[in-house]
């Protein structure tokens, strides 16, 4: 089975310093739909990996989150696209859960569901946490210079071996290519 994890906010759709909070706000990045419908047809399941704290902080309802993913599910299927999974994690900060990122649960949690070995599985970021957390499971980390990508990838904590690519897009047509 070929598997992508991708982070949502700043990789897929534009990242907002105050949370994207609504469907309204929930905007796609320039290719990144287009690019998920290429890689799902051709054979590959996309599971979403994504912080969600504002549901703890009390920004968003879980129904605003849902509208978000009804959104991006929507215009995914115009495409001829779909996202298998999206896994949250919607604990703020200092809840000390297991499942936000940087700490790997929700890695734990997809490697479970999907039986896969993690050193097979490429995971997609644009904030060092996104690659900490896939880089303790033994994934092979990417990086976009979309959302916090290009502050993050001068980072002296990147682990080592990321991939680093303009977008979103241009990693999953690179990977198309080769294939």
């Amino acid at each position: 089975m070929k598997l992508v994890i991708i982070d949502r906010d700043g990789v897929i759709n534009e990242d907002r310093a105050d949370f994207v909070k609504s469907a309204d706000e929930w905007i796609p990045l320039p290719g990144s739909l287009e690019a998920i419908a290429r890689l799902y047809r051709a054979g590959w399941k996309v599971v979403i990996a994504s912080n969600q704290s504002g549901l703890g902080r009390g920004l968003f309802s879980i129904s605003d989150l849902n509208a978000m993913h009804s959104k991006m599910h929507q215009e995914l299927t115009l495409l001829g696209g779909q996202i298998d999974a999206i896994f949250i994690c919607p604990h703020t900060p200092d809840e000390g859960c297991s499942c936000r990122k940087p700490l790997p649960g929700l890695f734990h949690d997809i490697i479970r569901r999907y039986e896969i070995d993690p050193t097979q599985v490429p995971a997609i970021g644009d904030s060092l946490r996104d690659l900490q957390a896939a880089h303790a499971v033994g994934m092979k980390t990417w990086l976009v210079e979309t959302g916090n990508g290009l502050k993050t990838k001068n980072d002296p904590n990147l682990p080592p071996g990321t991939q680093i690519r303009a977008s979103l897009a241009e990693i999953i047509n690179e990977w198309l290519r080769e294939n």
